[in-house]
């Protein structure tokens, strides 16, 4: 060749010889010469006086190259497994654990992916290994116009697809050629067809496994321009999904200890406000996005035509505080039998906390028994006076009739269990149409913003609308304070006072003398049939006669 041009030389491509003819200076310039990668450097022979002309060398690197392309591939590969730690388990929520292992994936991987769960994984429970219906949880790829199923669709899959397989058998499978896939495409050809012709021509189902259970289908699907799947990919896709397999199960754990807590609350929680001649009350009950606490709240008649409204929240989360709820909630109605100020019952309620407190074993049940708050009130529709005391509770928001709020300075006490100061009661006297709120703080304190703010807030829900009654003032709370899904439990139980007219009230003075007793019982049964009530004439006679009695004795 020597003497030759250089365009001349054999085996050389138009750009390399025109690098070559050029005379331009090149350092490993890669260049194509058949089935070889050159790298190229040519440096001038004339800078310091030499002849005219250039020293080239062309060098064989394509097995450095390969070397060079698996090592970036293994980089690449190191950075996804590292992404995928990092993004995929970021909350306790099956469905977006799932997305989040479609969102890692998807470009990085595979063009589209699909995750699909078995339903009872869905709600908690334990996987059903007999059936193959999976639920497909998340869907995601480089375009939406795929035809692959959509999100949210039931799949029954057939046995010889390789996600019935998977799932039964806890196997992976790589499909490197979709169109030629018979077992695949018997789940449904017709979509097949459409999916082969989109351009997706590989595959691989990897089975989303988890203490020793199969929970559901990963499934990773790439197009044919970017070419199917290789072998040790495979074990690539498993350590994927491997990842995302300890949260997803993580989170199937969460929501079933989430659904019984729930359960749980709800049945110790009343199914409905027993109707009440001195209040009519609305209420709410919110359990948490990330689980349930101890929000509760009651209204209990009382004698006398006198009702108590009372609600409460427990330190905590999870069954425990939802079990800790119940049992004071029972003995707040327990100690309301004895006809209590609200300061008395709040020092009885302590005293039990403490009890329950000293005789936990568990330090982990007994820290959600002390530290509990309450507010417990007393309205009386004669006197229209309503007595509260709190225990390191927030104090209610009162609507007055023209639609004005005010927060009452109500004198605070420490929470349940603490003990070292009383408990002190504070009188109101209430026009009648006034609304009493009373709530938990999750309704008002969240992560964004502070008590102050969320005072605030309130406040503006709930004035200005006189004409609303509690179930409407419920519905306009909820919606001015509160997310789709709050972080804490809430519970806001709103109660209109009435009056009963001086008509409706009845009294006598008694002489001390036995003989008294029966004129009483006379006027009584009168007043009892004057105002429509004639049927309760009897009873009334056997508590008068007891009552008068004994008070004479």
């Amino acid at each position: 060749a020597e003497g030759r041009p250089v365009a001349e030389l054999p085996g050389l491509e138009p750009e390399t010889a025109a690098l070559l003819a050029s005379g331009r200076e090149a350092t490993d310039e890669v260049h194509l010469a058949g089935g070889l990668l050159l790298a190229v450097n040519q440096r001038p022979t004339d800078r310091d006086g030499g002849p005219a002309g250039t020293v080239v060398t062309l060098r064989d690197s394509t097995e450095l190259q390969a070397l060079s392309g698996r090592a970036e591939v293994a980089r690449e590969r190191l950075n996804l497994l590292y992404d995928a730690g990092l993004g995929i388990g970021t909350t306790l929520d099956i469905a977006r654990t799932a997305d989040e292992l479609a969102q890692v994936t998807v470009d990085r991987f595979a063009d589209f992916v699909t995750v699909d769960l078995d339903d009872a994984v869905l709600c908690g429970e334990e996987p059903e290994p007999a059936s193959a219906g999976m639920r497909r949880v998340a869907v995601r790829g480089v375009r939406d116009d795929h035809p692959l199923y959509e999100k949210g669709r039931l799949i029954d899959f057939v046995p010889t697809t390789p996600q019935a397989r998977g799932y039964g058998t806890g196997v992976s499978e790589r499909l490197p050629d979709l169109a030629s896939a018979a077992g695949w495409q018997a789940q449904d050809p017709e979509r097949a067809g459409r999916i082969v012709d989109y351009g997706i021509n590989s595959l691989i189902t990897a089975p989303i496994r988890a203490r020793g259970a199969v929970l559901g289908v990963a499934n990773f699907w790439r197009s044919k321009e970017h070419g199917p799947f290789e072998e040790e990919e495979l074990s690539l896709a498993e350590e994927l999904v491997a990842r995302a397999a300890v949260s997803i199960d993580n989170a199937r754990r969460f929501t079933r200890e989430h659904a019984l807590a729930v359960t749980l609350q709800r049945s110790l929680l009343p199914r409905a406000l027993p109707e009440h001649g001195a209040v009519e009350a609305g209420y709410r009950y919110l359990p948490a996005q990330s689980g349930v606490s101890g929000d509760w709240f009651d209204v209990i008649p009382l004698p006398g035509g006198r009702v108590a409204l009372v609600v409460g929240d427990v330190v905590g989360h999870g069954l425990h505080a939802a079990a800790t709820m119940g049992r004071l909630r029972t003995a707040v109605h327990n100690f309301s039998t004895l006809d209590l100020p609200p300061d008395e019952l709040l020092s009885h309620l302590d005293d039990l906390v403490g009890r329950i407190d000293q005789d936990e074993d568990c330090p982990e049940t007994a820290a959600n028994v002390v530290g509990a708050t309450c507010l417990y009130a007393i309205y009386d529709p004669v006197s229209r006076r309503c007595a509260m005391a709190r225990a390191g509770h927030l104090a209610p928001a009162l609507v007055r009739p023209d639609g004005t709020v005010t927060f009452p300075d109500l004198p605070s006490g420490p929470p349940l269990g603490l003990g070292g100061m009383p408990f002190r009661t504070a009188e109101l006297e209430l026009e009648e149409g006034t609304q009493l709120a009373l709530y938990t703080d999750g309704l008002i304190e969240d992560r964004h913003r502070d008590l102050d703010e969320g005072m605030e807030l309130l406040r503006r829900a709930l004035a200005g609308h006189p004409e609303r009654d509690p179930e409407e003032h419920c519905r306009a709370v909820l919606g001015a304070l509160l997310p789709a899904r709050p972080c804490d439990d809430v519970a806001l139980l709103v109660a209109r006072t009435r009056a009963l007219p001086p008509e409706r009230i009845a009294d006598w003075d008694v002489p001390p003398d036995p003989a008294a007793v029966a004129g009483i019982r006379v006027a009584a049964c009168a007043q009892l049939d004057a105002w429509g009530l004639a049927e309760l004439g009897f009873v009334l006679e056997l508590v008068l006669s007891e009552l008068v009695t004994n008070a004479i004795r």
